[in-house]
């Protein structure tokens, strides 16, 4: 049984993607290998991305707790080594004043704390465990496609500033031509601190090399294949071997095997989201568009664009991927997307793209992270949905988890760390098996959108 919604090309777990991470990422992590034979753990991990990682390098380093990370493909094989870097606030797609009206101000400003309490949390682990990687930027940067759009984003800066206590800036588009780059799409910005881009990948090996030290289990190359409840405990089985544990924390957001427990079933939403990188620019060609900054940006269009330019002078431009996860789709998305950016940035339009790759975001009905423990069964953890913003947020559940469970005795209850907004499952999506398609009709609604917006500027 399945209840993947996607073309098979993108589950295959074997194969990494091709990627520029995977081609920079240095050493592979040596701890890994296959699950062979029957074993046992105090806490079993499905999912060797950020949250399962995560999750047991805090429980080993501030617990004592050992756990086994049980990953179906290379250990950051899904989104924690395929995104583009954004350690950024974020992780909800709901708007803030729906936020608001659903869980109160003093939650929503309680939430947005916890991101920046994530960033930093990334932060401190890459200082402290000394992983090899370059921290660039201080904000991330929303900018105007349109004097409409700029307008817009004041007004959604000062709120963030006034109501929520963030520390956003404005930018006038002089300034910002001057200050960070110059473009088709550039009417001004707003920022907002602290966020940074990374090298994903090697902070996934990083995580678990770290995980590693400390005892935790990595098995790679190992999918679970079914999931029982025994008289000891949870039975997870691959092809080759078993793990049993006395807790599970399910750990695989977007490629979630959701016929493992039908808890799971349509309870999440994965976006394929593709991602292009040029060669290397040379210094005429970066001056040419008056490039500055190392800051991560978006921009304002309703199906947003993410970019920035990394340490090698390589530019990362992401977007909106394919709706059906096929080779022919992603190939055409792809020439979408390198024909968008140079239409953003004329004068790079003979840079050549040297890498493209795809992924899933993953999305839940009610637009926030979905981050708990099963009600009818209490041994069971999970944490999913951060839509787009994982780097951070994913870091953040899983070491919320390791609290939750390492104070087990003591608290049973939901952390008062955890916000409402991300508490429990989210709603199930209805008719579950059409996801896909309502996908796509809202992806066409939207690029006509950004069509029309932009020729109305």
């Amino acid at each position: 049984m399945t209840s993947r919604i996607y073309n098979q090309s993108m589950y295959k777990f074997g194969t990494p993607e091709s990627s520029l991470w995977e081609a920079s990422q240095g050493a592979r992590i040596p701890h890994s290998i296959k699950l062979i034979g029957d074993h046992s753990a105090d806490v079993a991990i499905i999912g060797g991305g950020y949250t399962g990682l995560s999750a047991a390098y805090h429980l080993a380093k501030d617990f004592n707790v050992k756990s086994s990370v049980i990953e179906a493909g290379h250990i950051g094989w899904g989104a924690s080594g395929r995104n583009g870097g954004f350690c950024s606030v974020g992780g909800t797609a709901e708007d803030n004043q729906t936020l608001i009206k659903k869980y109160g101000l003093d939650d929503v400003k309680k939430y947005y704390q916890s991101q920046i309490d994530a960033i930093e949390l990334v932060r401190s682990i890459i200082l402290d465990e000394k992983i090899d990687i370059k921290i660039q930027g201080n904000a991330e940067i929303e900018v105007a496609r349109s004097s409409r759009d700029f307008d817009r984003l004041v007004s959604y800066a000062n709120f963030r500033k006034k109501s929520l206590g963030l520390n956003t800036s404005i930018i006038p588009e002089d300034r910002f031509k001057e200050e960070y780059f110059d473009s088709t799409e550039q009417y001004g910005a707003i920022s907002i601190e602290p966020t940074f881009g990374i090298h994903p990948l090697r902070f996934v090996n990083g995580l678990a090399d770290a995980a590693s030290n400390r005892g935790v289990n990595l098995y790679s190359n190992s999918e679970v294949v079914s999931w029982e409840k025994t008289n000891n405990g949870h039975l997870l089985s691959t092809n080759k071997g078993s793990i049993t544990a006395k807790y599970v924390i399910f750990a695989t957001n977007g490629f979630m095997p959701e016929h493992l427990l039908p808890n799971f079933n349509a309870r999440s939403l994965p976006i394929i989201s593709s991602i292009i990188t040029t060669r290397p620019l040379k210094v005429d060609e970066l001056n040419s568009h008056n490039w500055k900054t190392e800051d991560p940006i978006i921009n304002s269009r309703k199906l947003v664009n993410y970019f920035r330019m990394l340490p090698d002078n390589r530019f990362l431009f992401g977007g909106r991927g394919s709706s059906s996860g096929n080779e022919q789709g992603a190939l055409k998305n792809y020439c979408y997307l390198e024909s968008v950016m140079k239409k953003i940035w004329p004068n790079w339009r003979n840079v050549d793209i040297e890498y493209k790759w795809h992924g899933f975001v993953c999305f839940t009905k009610r637009l926030t992270p979905s981050i708990g423990r099963l009600d009818d069964d209490p041994s069971v953890f999970f944490g999913f949905g951060y839509h787009g913003n994982g780097v951070n947020t994913s870091t953040w559940t899983g070491y919320q988890l390791a609290k939750w469970i390492g104070k087990i005795n003591v608290r049973s209850e939901y952390p008062e760390e955890l916000p409402n907004l991300v508490r429990g499952l989210s709603p199930k999506f209805p008719f579950s098996l059409f996801r896909r398609y309502y996908l796509q009709a809202m992806i066409n609604f939207y690029r006509f959108k950004d069509n029309f917006d932009f020729f109305s500027k």
